[in-house]
């Protein structure tokens, strides 16, 4: 959709028995900070259930959304929040009710997921034979239930066209910010992510941190050093310069990294340079080369296999789905 329409994109999230508040609130709370620059919203968000009565939630109320299910032929965008009390979560079954509603909706319109929230489209069939992901503590039962989708447990996102899912909550908040950046481009996902407080991206691939120990509380981080290394993308980064500037060892710095982002240095460094290029390549008309400059890839050659890698594109390709029609590619997160 480009981002110039006055029509704004309509986004139905469908509240099941058991739901997870924080998880219901997600949707709404990033698409309606999505405002383009004359401060017009962008999406059109509301909350419905399938029959229009109450649910209950799995933080002991119940909540009465003014929407049925009508709402899923409306939409453009149906959002899944985590229905702790769904029969597709216990043995892989729906009520044929849900099951219809959800397979016809599905027909125009982009399916997204939040947490277990893929277990209700995988009971559906329609993630059969396409990449999804749901919360690291579900893998194993989902595939004992799913065998035909191809989970992919250990990413935080999965971008696979119109279908979309998360992991857990906070997963959720990325990939909502993620929507907003392929349809929008980053200018429009960052401003959404400042009214909501929230970091403006983090990869789809980037693994969920599953059961990490928390860091002996010795006062040291490696806060100052990510910033750090933002401050000097275009510049070399070797690991013992890093480690020197956290005033520690290699090993130590390396450890309290992994500890407090899930990655490696290498890895974090990369994911921060391709976030540079896809906001200069969004933004500017800089050559292609001195994008990569710009951003620490040093070449042309280097910063296109690392994008073409992260996105699936081009930089040129990206630079021209971002300036013309936002939303004309779809990225696989998280492959």
């Amino acid at each position: 959709m480009p981002a110039e329409s006055l029509q704004p994109h309509r986004v139905a999230v469908l509240a099941l028995e058991e739901v997870t508040p924080f998880d219901l609130g997600i949707a709404e709370r990033v698409f309606a900070a999505a405002k383009d620059s004359a401060g017009r919203s962008l999406y059109e968000v509301i909350t419905c259930t399938l029959d229009g009565a109450p649910v209950s939630t799995d933080a002991g109320y119940r909540i009465h959304p003014a929407y049925g299910e009508d709402s899923l032929v409306w939409a453009d965008t149906v959002v899944i929040p985590t229905p702790n009390g769904s029969s597709a979560i216990r043995d892989g079954t729906l009520q044929p009710a849900l099951a219809h509603a959800l397979t016809a909706a599905a027909d125009d319109t982009r399916m997204v997921t939040i947490c277990t929230g893929s277990f209700v489209l995988a009971a559906t069939g329609l993630l059969d034979h396409r990449p999804a992901t749901t919360h690291w503590s579900y893998t194993q039962h989902f595939r004992s239930l799913f065998p035909d989708v191809e989970l992919l447990p250990d990413v935080l996102y999965v971008d696979d066209d119109t279908v979309l899912s998360s992991a857990g909550g906070a997963a959720g908040l990325d990939l909502c910010l993620h929507i907003v950046r392929r349809d929008h481009g980053s200018e429009v996902a960052n401003r959404a992510s400042r009214s909501c407080v929230v970091p403006p991206w983090r990869e789809g691939n980037q693994a969920q941190v599953v059961e990490t120990p928390v860091p002996e509380a010795t006062g040291s981080t490696t806060g100052p050093t990510r910033q750090w290394i933002l401050d000097h993308l275009a510049e070399p980064l070797a690991l013992p310069d890093l480690a020197r500037h956290g005033r520690t060892s290699v090993r130590t710095f390396t450890r309290r990294f992994r500890d407090e982002t899930g990655l490696s240095p290498a890895q974090w460094v990369l994911q921060q340079r391709i976030a540079r290029a896809r906001h200069l390549l969004e933004t500017t008309d800089l050559p292609i080369d001195q994008v990569a400059g710009d951003a620490g890839f040093g070449s042309g050659t280097t910063l296109r296999q690392h994008l073409r890698a992260a996105v699936g594109v081009s930089p040129g390709a990206y630079r021209r789905a971002f300036r013309h029609e936002p939303g004309d590619f779809g990225s696989r997160s998280a492959g």
